[in-house]
């Protein structure tokens, strides 16, 4: 794998609720996935993130979730397809006005949270946020989980699609993340995760919570604005990556 993207949510802050260092991350990654609201952040401050990444040459992507500002959309919600597919509809197109005001423009979309993890495993979930990014711009991208069945699905539905690494998330045996619930799903040593993505990088497989292998098929690496030590993670990976031979580049187009 000669070349590799490094992505992060941002645009999650609001003043009473600060989870990442936008800025400081935004120097470091090459794609941003950008908060629509719905789960976290502020139309100010999801404006400011999207300036910044103007500024920095950074791709933006969309990051819908569920309608769940109180648990930073990581519960799972029951909600049928016309409503969800509205909900991601309204959050894409919200996104990419600000976007534009901010001289930039969308390429990609990667769900958040439990939304994400839903249509991993959920293929009408999964046709319901398809059916939405077809709906708002065909072209879009969509971001998901490598072996999941939300790729599947919108491949099947006309979207590119492109697949992700976790660099600060445990994996189980069969590639799917494990719950934030379980002790040891989120890592936080610089070096360890930095090590464990050259590794990635260069034989495409992951240790597994239980110490077996995964192979992952994935032109992104997720580093979480949100993780506690995030930036030191972001530094290090990147820092280990370059030295290792790897370039870091997006994934998707530049879209400005």
């Amino acid at each position: 794998m000669a070349t590799i993207d490094l992505n992060s949510d941002l645009g999650e802050n609001t003043p009473d609720r600060i989870v990442g260092d936008d800025a400081a991350m935004l120097g470091i990654v090459t794609s941003a996935n950008v908060s629509c609201g719905f789960h976290a952040g502020s139309p100010e401050g999801i404006r400011e993130t999207l300036d910044a990444a103007v500024r920095n040459g950074v791709v933006i992507g969309a990051h819908p979730g569920y309608r769940d500002y109180e648990n930073f959309g990581r519960t799972n919600v029951q909600i049928d397809s016309a409503t969800l597919q509205a909900h991601v509809e309204y959050q894409l197109g919200a996104l990419i006005g600000l976007a534009k005001a901010a001289g930039g423009a969308v390429s990609y979309v990667k769900p958040h949270g439990a939304l994400y993890n839903t249509i991993a495993r959920d293929e009408r979930q999964a046709a319901d946020v398809a059916a939405a990014i077809r709906a708002i711009d065909p072209n879009l991208v969509m971001l998901g989980l490598a072996g999941g069945v939300a790729l599947e699905v919108a491949s099947k539905a006309g979207l590119q699609v492109a697949a992700e690494a976790f660099a600060d998330r445990a994996y189980q045996p069969d590639g799917q993340l494990v719950s934030r619930t379980q002790e040891g799903a989120v890592l936080h040593d610089a070096s360890a995760v930095a090590e464990r993505m050259v590794r990635f990088a260069e034989t495409g497989l992951i240790r597994a919570i239980d110490g077996t292998d995964v192979r992952v098929d994935a032109a992104s690496i997720c580093v979480h604005g949100d993780s506690a030590g995030a930036i030191a993670m972001a530094t290090e990976t990147k820092r280990m990556l370059q030295d290792a031979g790897i370039t870091i580049a997006p994934f998707a187009g530049r879209g400005a």
